[in-house]
């Protein structure tokens, strides 16, 4: 079974909700869904391997910590992964960048990609699966699969909020991925939204509804 990790950092638990609030504009919760996806990088590059080279002080040699090759890429789910995308880039700007375009069907709740493009070297890289929710857990299910499908084995999963539904769907299909959120939410409602949620992360953040 994949590892469940909560992002709890007083700072992250304070700009979510601020994110939830209904009230906040277009312009703050992008700012803020940028700041929260820069402090969740922290956690979900905590494991990166280190290796350790000589370094020349102003004073003496000295042995210093870097990482040790290995080869990062962020996949956003469109539209509303894109969000997160540059906050992380903050902390690893060496970082390829895909996109996999996938939207809901309002009746079967099903995704259906309509885009996908990749980093030519994306196999060779742990990829990091990027969307602000985490609800049926349907998309990220069929970003994750198309992900293996080109040969994309090293991967995990971050988002802002997801349920226990969705939680429990993507670590039953791919229990070989990692999942990293900044809450557990209580559940979701009768048309496949979390509760309490955010409202719809892609319509708030760029202000089409």
């Amino acid at each position: 079974m994949s590892k469940l990790t909560i992002c709890d950092h007083p700072l992250i638990q304070h700009k979510l909700t601020y994110i939830r609030d209904k009230n906040t504009n277009t312009k703050d919760f992008r700012e803020l869904v940028d700041e929260v996806a820069t402090m969740m990088a922290y956690e979900i590059t905590r494991d990166l391997p280190l290796e350790t080279i000589p370094v020349e002080t102003p004073v003496t040699t000295a042995q210093g910590k870097v990482i040790s090759g290995r080869m990062l890429g962020l996949v956003p789910i469109l539209r509303a992964g894109l969000g997160m995308v540059d906050g992380m880039l903050q902390l690893i700007p060496a970082a390829k960048v895909g996109h996999i375009g996938l939207f809901r069907d309002p009746e079967t709740l099903k995704p259906v990609e309509y885009y996908v493009n990749l980093p030519s070297d994306a196999a060779e890289r742990l990829l990091i699966v990027v969307d602000p929710m985490l609800a049926t857990g349907g998309s990220a299910n069929a970003a994750i699969e198309t992900l293996k499908k080109r040969g994309c084995l090293n991967l995990k999963l971050m988002c802002l909020i997801a349920s226990p539904e969705g939680v429990k769907a993507v670590q039953e299909a791919h229990p070989d991925v990692d999942i990293f959120i900044a809450s557990l939410d209580e559940c979701l409602n009768d048309h496949g939204y979390i509760v309490p949620g955010l409202g719809d992360a892609g319509d708030r953040m760029y202000g089409t509804k």
